[in-house]
């Protein structure tokens, strides 16, 4: 069920309410922060994944199924930069659960680009590893991160 509540403007603190959503496993309300033509890129994507998310509509079919692959419990060591754009935030993270499927350990470091307008997401650059979708155990199945 999405979030009805009302949603914080400032970069970093629509961040960290789009964390929080995730950890709630509210997908569709994480989807809602974004505005209609935002864009989500992956610049470390490996062959086959998408590098580049145009429009809430593709990036909601990306991140739809994401709790179903994996259980996202915590976001230690989080630490969100403002920058010189005051639109735009730099946020350092892991993220840390388990894969539902084999019940195996998530632990994935992230850096991100975010930038903000009108109190939605407009852009995002998810820096993730890559290698990790190699490792053993892992299952980062269709939808789930690509």
């Amino acid at each position: 069920m999405p979030s009805s509540a009302p949603h914080p403007a400032a970069p970093a603190a629509l961040f960290r309410h789009g964390l929080r959503l995730l950890l709630d496993k509210d997908v569709p309300g994480w989807i809602a922060l974004w505005a209609e033509d935002g864009l989500m890129e992956f610049p470390f994507a490996p062959p086959g994944w998408p590098g580049r998310l145009e429009g809430r509509d593709a990036i909601a079919a990306y991140m739809r199924p994401y709790a179903d692959h994996i259980d996202l419990r915590d976001f230690p060591e989080l630490r969100v930069h403002e920058t010189a754009d005051p639109d735009t935030v730099v946020a350092e993270m892991r993220g840390v659960g388990r894969l539902v499927k084999t019940g195996e350990p998530f632990d994935m470091a992230y850096i991100a680009v975010v930038t903000v307008r009108d109190g939605r997401f407009t852009a995002y650059r998810d820096y993730w590893n890559p290698l990790a979708v190699q490792a053993p155990g892992a299952d980062f199945t269709e939808g789930a991160t690509r």
